[in-house]
């Protein structure tokens, strides 16, 4: 929905800090994940059909910065196969998917999505991406919780991958 904003930044509270870098650019595989986020967050409170969502995440600012056909696969692919990705989860989550908050489910269904279907995603970085995310749009110890499920659901998803970067 257009209301899930990040979180907004702290403010300095002395005129004698330090300037602020700024931040990178986002890239345009980033923005495709925040805005499917945001789709998946409308998808899970509303239940809506996925071509209205798809239209909707469309209008929204920044959307023609985004790559495209990763923001379709992430969220067209997380509602199909939003029960078999749930499956996957449900091994390594301390409750009912059901009963997580929404950003948590909608970043746990993205990571979990590019952990199963995204191999030119290197394991780490589709685990990276989605705590970004729950920091961006989470609750306050959300990455945390994220962190920790989808490292466990890589194990399941990608063993050769994280075993050889284990071993390392």
């Amino acid at each position: 929905m257009s209301d899930l904003n990040p979180k907004p930044a702290g403010t300095a509270s002395t005129a004698a800090a330090p300037a602020k870098k700024r931040p990178a650019p986002k890239s345009a595989r980033r923005r495709s994940r925040e805005i499917a986020l945001q789709g998946l967050y409308e998808w899970l409170l509303s239940a809506a059909d996925a071509g209205v969502i798809d239209a909707h995440m469309h209008e929204q600012e920044g959307f023609e910065k985004c790559d495209k056909r990763h923001f379709e696969a992430l969220l067209h692919g997380c509602i199909r196969e939003a029960a078999d990705l749930d499956a996957v989860l449900k091994r390594h989550v301390d409750r009912d998917t059901t009963l997580l908050s929404p950003v948590e489910h909608g970043v746990l269904l993205i990571g979990t999505y590019e952990l199963k279907h995204c191999m030119d995603v290197p394991y780490r970085v589709a685990i990276n991406e989605a705590v970004e995310l729950a920091k961006s749009f989470g609750g306050t110890d959300g990455h945390k919780y994220v962190n920790g499920v989808l490292d466990k659901a890589a194990a399941d998803l990608r063993p050769d991958e994280v075993r050889k970067a284990r071993a390392r």
